[in-house]
């Protein structure tokens, strides 16, 4: 796989870096862009995957907004592919950004890669067995600092919860600006960079490896209920990631309130 990662990094997304022109980044939706690179780097990961496992079907972020059908394959065994994660990053030739890549059954991820394409980090996790960084397993770790370090993202979020979280959690925290990539946010949850985190929208390429990578480093992720995060939970939303359980607990607790 890593060979996989690095080869549609050095020919489909480093050649685009920083030298994009303005008719190769393309607006799918209000601040939700697409650029040639994340076509090209699906093109290339689903032609790689399926020389991995062949036949098993591939849901990318690009080939599901070009198709929504696409999405049903959420509820079997499948690929989950996010070609570039950090696209509005990527697009202005600034870090961070990566590939997310994920192998889910019945609707739950079981293994997943996060790669930075500029560092050459990987981080994987397979479920049960624990996470990785460059083939060592880690433990999560927490900043340690108080109040705790959050990273909020209220991007997607309506503007009645984003006024509820400002005045009412936000202030149990010490903020930092989120780096609007999930490649990044989940392993500075697990190496003591961030404490905690809220997501509201949380579309399977986004955060299927994530989830998964930060639950097995002894950290948490879940669903504000506390339910576990489904890929094919495809319309639902909202996500609290954690250093650990206790600080989501605390997290969840305080987002408890807000309903």
């Amino acid at each position: 796989m890593q060979e996989l990662l690095r080869a549609v990094s050095r020919e489909a997304i480093l050649p685009h870096y920083q030298s994009l022109s303005s008719d190769q980044i393309m607006e799918k939706a209000e601040d939700d862009f697409v650029t040639v690179a994340d076509r090209l780097a699906e093109e290339m990961l689903a032609e790689g995957l399926q020389r991995i496992i062949p036949g098993l079907p591939i849901v990318g972020e690009e080939a599901a907004h070009a198709d929504p059908s696409v999405l049903q394959r959420l509820r079997d065994d499948c690929w989950i592919v996010d070609p570039i994660d950090g696209t509005h990053n990527f697009a202005q030739g600034k870090p961070p950004f990566g590939i997310l890549i994920a192998m889910a059954s019945a609707g739950e991820a079981h293994t997943g890669w996060i790669y930075d394409v500029l560092t050459d980090r990987l981080c994987i996790a397979h479920r049960g067995k624990g996470a990785f960084i460059d083939g060592e397993r880690i433990s999560a770790t927490a900043s340690g600092e108080q109040p705790p370090v959050a990273a909020i993202s209220t991007i997607f979020m309506d503007p009645a919860e984003r006024e509820m979280v400002r005045n009412h959690v936000a202030p149990h925290y010490r903020l930092v600006d989120t780096p609007r990539c999930a490649a990044e946010q989940y392993p500075r949850l697990a190496l003591g960079q961030n404490d905690v985190s809220i997501f509201n929208r949380t579309l399977a390429w986004d955060h299927a490896a994530g989830v998964l990578w930060l639950n097995e480093a002894g950290g948490k992720a879940a669903r504000l209920d506390g339910s576990p995060y489904r890929v094919d939970e495809i319309e639902r939303t909202g996500l609290l990631g954690a250093a650990s359980p206790a600080l989501w607990d605390d997290l969840a607790a305080r987002y408890e309130q807000l309903s």
